[in-house]
C-alpha cells in the first residue's frame, strides 16, 4: 500500500486498471489485479460456479504445405526474406520427413498447441544488427536455426503466431498500456513461447508479475548454452558466475541449443539439406580431389593465415567466399579464387565439387561444416590447445557457460570424427601437411547425422512438446533439517549392476514413476575427480540426464556404491551430489535448479545420472518417442 501511495502515477497502467489515487482503488487493484492483498469482502464477486470442463483440444495434424507459414512470417526485413527462401527451398524435404514421422507415430493423439514465436534479436529495440548484414557476409547460423524451428512447429500441426517487433509482442501477450509494471490484462493465450535472450528480456520488461507466473511456458533458443551455475541468480551472484546473459532461474532444459554440447539444456539443432541416391552418386563422380574451400565469409578470418594457405596451395586449388563491395580484400592471397558472397544454392554447388572444407578457427560451431560433410567434403579444423572458454577467450567471455571448446567445431570432432572430420594442431606444419596429403587420398561418402535431418528434428521437437512440462515441477527432496523419522525416504529404487560398477533402476522397484525420459534408461556412475558428468557418461557410451538427479540425491545411494561417508551435508553447489574421498565427506544437493551435468573439481567425485540414447539422436533415449 505504501508503494502504491507513493508511486501509482509512475506507470499509466495503474490508471488503466482503475487506480485513481484513493485508498479504496489501491486495495481493489492489489487484491484483484495483482495478488498481494486478500479479496475485499464487500466487492461484488460472482459466486464461484463450478466452471464447465474445458472443451476437448483440437488435435494437431501434420501439414502438407508451407504457404500459410510463409504468410505468417511476414515481410519487411532482409532476414525474414532469407528465412522464407530457406523454408521454400527445403519444403519438399520437410514434407517427406513429416510423412515418415506420421507413420512412425501410428495415429498417436497429439494436442494442438498455441505457440508464439518471438524472435527478439530481429526487433528494432534490440538493435537488429543481423538484417543489414544478411547480404554482406554476416552470421546466418541463428537465422538458419529459426527458419527450421518455424518449419518444424508448423509442419507438426501447431497453431503459430510469429513476431519480430515489440509492438506485436505486446499486443499478442495482452500487455496493458503503460511501462510494463502491471500484469497482463487476461490469461496468456499461448501454451508455449519460443524466443531468445533478447525476447526474454523484453517479456520480463513488459509483463509485470505475469512474467513469473508464465515463464515456465517459455523456451529460449540459446546457441552456446546456459549452465545451471550461471542460471541460478543467487548462486551465480554469490559464486562469481554472474554474466550479462544468465541468472534467469528457469529450468535449465528450457534453454535450447544449436548443438548437443550441454545436456543440462535441450538440444534444438537445425537441419541440413539431404541428398537422394542419384545426387550422392553424382557428387562422388564429380569430386575434384585437389579442390579446397575455406570456411568463413569475413576477410578478418584470413588475417595471419598465410603460412597454412601456402602449404595448402602446394597441393590444392583454394576457393574462398569472402564478401567484398568493390576491392578484393587484401587479406585474401592472390592465389585464392574468391567467389565473393554466394547465394546458398551456389555455395552448395561449390561444396559438391570440393574435396576439402577447411576452417581457420572461427566462426565457432556454425552450420556450414555439417553442410560440407553432407555434400561429401572432408572438414579439416584446428585443435585448440589450451581449449577456448569464457576464462581465457574474448569470444566466450560473458557467455553463461564454462564449457571448454577444444576445436572450432566440437560436435564435428566428437560426434562425427574421422574420416569425415580431421582435427589437427595447426601450429605443427608437418602434422598439418600430412593431414592434407592423407585427406586427398581418402574416399568419403556424403554423411549427415540423423539428428540434423528434417525427420530427426521433427522427432525431437515433437517429443519435447509432448513430454516436457516445466509448469508442474516434482517436489524437491526433503532436506535433513526437515526429515522427521516418519519421513525417512523410501528404499532406493536403484540396484547394483551385475558387474558391480554402477547402479541401474531396480527391476523390483515396485511402482515405476511416470517420468520422461523413462526411468528404466537410468544408470548411475561415479565420476573421476576433475571430470564432469557430461564426460563421465560419454566415457560409458551414455548421455548425462539431469532430470534423473533427484533419484541419486540420497544418502543411501552412497552406501549402495560402497562409498564411505563420515558425514553428509546438504548444500547449494552445482557439483553435488558428490563425495570428497580424501576426507570421507558426502554432499547432497539442496537446490534442484543447480543439478548440473557440467562442472568438475579436483576435490570431488560426482554422482552422475546417465541414460542410453537413440542411434543418431542423442537428445532422446531409446524409449523416449
Amino acid at each position: 500500500l505504501q508503494w502504491m501511495r507513493a508511486r501509482w502515477t509512475s506507470d499509466p497502467c495503474y490508471a488503466f486498471f482503475g487506480v485513481d489515487g484513493t485508498e479504496c482503488s489501491f486495495l481493489i487493484y492489489l487484491s484483484e489485479v495483482e495478488w498481494f492483498c486478500p479479496p475485499l469482502a464487500w466487492r461484488n464477486r460472482t459466486v464461484a460456479v463450478p466452471s464447465p470442463p474445458p472443451p476437448p483440444r483440437p488435435q494437431a495434424a501434420f501439414r502438407r504445405d508451407v504457404a500459410r507459414l510463409l504468410e505468417l512470417i511476414g515481410t519487411g526485413k532482409e532476414s525474414l526474406s532469407f528465412m522464407k527462401k530457406r523454408i521454400r527451398h527445403l519444403a519438399q524435404q520437410w514434407l517427406r520427413a513429416a510423412r515418415r514421422l506420421e507413420e512412425k507415430l501410428a495415429g498417436r493423439q497429439r494436442d494442438q498447441k498455441h505457440i508464439l514465436v518471438h524472435i527478439g534479436f530481429l526487433t528494432e529495440e534490440s538493435g537488429d544488427v543481423f538484417s543489414p548484414r544478411v547480404l554482406k557476409g554476416g552470421p546466418l547460423g541463428e537465422m538458419v536455426q529459426w527458419a527450421d524451428i518455424l518449419a518444424a512447429l508448423f509442419i507438426l500441426g501447431h497453431s503459430l503466431r510469429v513476431t519480430v517487433s515489440l509492438k506485436e509482442l505486446q499486443s499478442h501477450l495482452g500487455v496493458p498500456p503503460g511501462r510494463g509494471n502491471c500484469p497482463l490484462t487476461s490469461p496468456l493465450p499461448f501454451d508455449l513461447i519460443y524466443t531468445d535472450y533478447h525476447g526474454l528480456q523484453q517479456m520480463k520488461q513488459h509483463m509485470g508479475l505475469s512474467f513469473k507466473k508464465y515463464r515456465c511456458r517459455v523456451r529460449v533458443i540459446d546457441t552456446f548454452g546456459t549452465e545451471p551455475a550461471y542460471n541460478h541468480e543467487e548462486y551465480a551472484t554469490l559464486r562469481g558466475y554472474r554474466t550479462n546473459w544468465g541468472y534467469w532461474n528457469l529450468q535449465p532444459a528450457q534453454f535450447m541449443t544449436m548443438f548437443p554440447h550441454t545436456p543440462d539444456n535441450s538440444f534444438m539443432g537445425f537441419v541440413s539439406e539431404e541428398l537422394n541416391q542419384t545426387e550422392r552418386q553424382l557428387i562422388k563422380a564429380n569430386k575434384v580431389s585437389s579442390m579446397a574451400v575455406v570456411y568463413g565469409k569475413e576477410a578478418s578470418i584470413w588475417k595471419g593465415k598465410e603460412k597454412f594457405l601456402s602449404i595448402l596451395n602446394k597441393y590444392m586449388e583454394i576457393h574462398g567466399t569472402v564478401y567484398y563491395e568493390t576491392q578484393r580484400p587484401p587479406e585474401v592471397p592472390a592465389f585464392v579464387k574468391n567467389h565473393g558472397l554466394l547465394p546458398q544454392h551456389e555455395f552448395q554447388q561449390l561444396l559438391r565439387k570440393a574435396k576439402l572444407f577447411i576452417g581457420f578457427g572461427f566462426p565457432y560451431e556454425g552450420p556450414a561444416p555439417l553442410e560440407a560433410i553432407a555434400n561429401g567434403c572432408v572438414f579439416l579444423q584446428a585443435r585448440f590447445s589450451p581449449p577456448h572458454s569464457s576464462l581465457n577467450h574474448e569470444f566466450f567471455r560473458g557467455k553463461p557457460t564454462s564449457r571448454e571448446v577444444s576445436s572450432q567445431h566440437p560436435y564435428a570432432e566428437d560426434f562425427i570424427g574421422k574420416p569425415h572430420v580431421w582435427t589437427v594442431d595447426y601450429n605443427n606444419s608437418e602434422e598439418f601437411e600430412a593431414a592434407i596429403k592423407t585427406i586427398m587420398r581418402t574416399q568419403v561418402d556424403p554423411y549427415l547425422p540423423y539428428e540434423y535431418t528434417s525427420e530427426g528434428m521433427l522427432e525431437r521437437i515433437h517429443a519435447y512438446i509432448q513430454h516436457q512440462d516445466f509448469c508442474t515441477t516434482p517436489s524437491p527432496p526433503p532436506s535433513p533439517k526437515t526429515k522427521s523419522p516418519a519421513m525417512q525416504s523410501s528404499p532406493s529404487p536403484l540396484a547394483l549392476s551385475p558387474n558391480a560398477t554402477h547402479l541401474v533402476w531396480s527391476p523390483s522397484a515396485g511402482r515405476v514413476p511416470q517420468r520422461w525420459p523413462p526411468v528404466a534408461s537410468l544408470q548411475v556412475w561415479v565420476s573421476e575427480p576433475q571430470h564432469t558428468c557430461t564426460e563421465t557418461c560419454r566415457q560409458h557410451g551414455l548421455v548425462c540426464e539431469p532430470t534423473f538427479f533427484s533419484f541419486l540425491n540420497k544418502e543411501e545411494v552412497f552406501l549402495q556404491l560402497s562409498i564411505a561417508c563420515d558425514s553428509t551435508e546438504y548444500e547449494m553447489n552445482h557439483l553435488y551430489p558428490a563425495v570428497a574421498e580424501s576426507v570421507h565427506e558426502c554432499y547432497l544437493q539442496k537446490e534442484p535448479l543447480l543439478f548440473s551435468c557440467a562442472g568438475s573439481n579436483t576435490k570431488y567425485r560426482r554422482l552422475c545420472p546417465c541414460r542410453d540414447f537413440r542411434r543418431g539422436q542423442v537428445a532422446l533415449c531409446r524409449d523416449c518417442l
